[in-house]
């Protein structure tokens, strides 16, 4: 009987453990089945197909990591597309850039430290008569020719010879490009000015045949107003010689324009030509004084010269007359205080200096730095006759002596003009 027993349960427990096992056995299938899922889905992930999705499952447990799984994929999806919508803008925007430089009337070059060409804009494929791919490697040397003695690094609006486009004339200018890599890259601007060029020619032509046309009548005006108050065509009024005088004075300025415009074409053309001596500034000066103290009268002005010592330069007499003597008449134009002008000398390291100092209305700081330009004038502001050349000649004649012209100016003070001269 026990022995019965202990073979039923044993029985019991045999029975027992097949069902345990095969009921694992499912679970287990069951568990790789979902591992196969889970590994297909990733692969897929990896592979860029984020539409794939794990299918819900009854089970809590795995239903929480489908979810998991199934959240990160829709992620991943969304970022993708913003991903793409990113990448789209950049190019339409890379490309808008693009079109902008390329419809640039300046070409631009990028080179490396060698000065090889590494990008390059449509219009310098043009002027170097080359295809844009055939430009990348060469060097700049091949294409053109920098003043002697230029590093392309430093160019800042020279002139430049582009080989395969002689006739035009181009000016160039080079900036250094700021990168996170250490590679030294330079953009190079070049400008096509044979347009600007011409239009500069023609209107200095157009400047000089006029003003020499215009100076021949003009002095025979005033010779003819000369003869009159002279009596040479019988006896004049009083009235009428009042007359005559502002006719004369009107006729004096109309000469001295029409010289400075001459003279600003000659030197434009041809440079200044000097003819240097040695100068006695204090009896230089005194005779300059005396030759237009009379001008200043007739404002009610005095010109007062000071001097310390007797000094000498070496320099062209007739030219820097032409400077002083602008500067004095400037100075009677502008003093409107009816006060003094100041003419002193002195000595700075390497220069003898003579500054011209008027208490007029003064320069206001932002016009400084423009009245030395080629036709700036502020004496239209005071509705007084002014091409805006005076001061421009005057800079370029103290330059071609090694000298320079410079200003200080206290609106309604004082201004005063300082020209130096190399010992």
């Amino acid at each position: 009987m026990i022995l019965y027993i202990i073979n039923s349960c044993i029985l019991l427990v045999f029975i027992s453990l097949f069902f345990i096992t095969r009921k694992t056995n499912k679970r287990w299938s069951k568990i790789n089945d979902y591992l196969g899922t889970v590994t297909n889905t990733v692969n897929s992930v990896r592979y860029g197909n984020l539409s794939t999705k794990i299918e819900k499952l009854e089970h809590p447990t795995y239903q929480n990591v489908t979810d998991s799984i199934n959240r990160m994929v829709e992620t991943l999806n969304d970022r993708e597309s913003m991903i793409i919508e990113y990448q789209a803008e950049l190019m339409r925007q890379n490309k808008l850039l693009e079109s902008v430089i390329n419809s640039l009337s300046d070409g631009i070059l990028i080179v490396n430290e060698t000065g090889s060409i590494l990008r390059a804009t449509p219009k310098i494929s043009t002027w170097f008569d080359i295809k844009g791919k055939h430009l990348m490697g060469k060097n700049i040397d091949e294409f053109m020719e920098l003043p002697e003695g230029c590093d392309f690094k430093k160019l800042n609006g020279e002139d430049v010879f582009i080989k395969h486009t002689p006739t035009n004339n181009f000016v160039i200018s080079s900036q250094k490009l700021t990168t996170d890599d250490k590679k030294q890259r330079y953009v190079l601007l070049i400008k096509d000015v044979t347009n600007e060029r011409e239009l500069e020619k023609l209107k200095e032509d157009f400047v000089a045949t006029l003003t020499h046309d215009l100076k021949v009548p003009i002095v025979a005006e005033s010779n003819i107003v000369e003869f009159l108050l002279d009596g040479k065509f019988g006896e004049v009024s009083d009235k009428q010689r009042v007359a005559l005088k502002n006719m004369q004075t009107s006729n004096k300025e109309l000469i001295d324009l029409v010289q400075i415009l001459l003279e600003t074409y000659k030197i434009t053309e041809k440079g200044i030509n000097l003819v240097k001596e040695k100068i006695v500034i204090n009896d230089f000066l005194k005779s300059i004084v005396d030759e237009t103290q009379p001008i200043a009268n007739k404002s009610g002005i005095t010109i007062n010269l000071e001097y310390d010592r007797n000094l000498t330069v070496i320099a062209d007499a007739m030219q820097l007359s032409r400077v002083i003597k602008n500067l004095i008449s400037n100075a009677i134009s502008h003093s409107d205080t009816k006060e003094k002008i100041d003419i002193k000398t002195g000595e700075i390291e390497g220069f003898v200096t003579i500054s011209v100092i008027d208490y007029g209305q003064g320069i206001p700081p932002e016009e400084i730095k423009m009245i030395f330009n080629k036709y700036y004038s502020a004496a239209k502001k005071f509705r007084k006759i002014g091409t805006g050349l005076g001061l421009y000649l005057s800079q370029q004649i103290a330059a071609a002596h090694g000298g320079e012209i410079t200003v200080t100016s206290e609106p309604n003070v004082r201004t005063e003009f300082c020209v130096k001269l190399p010992v």
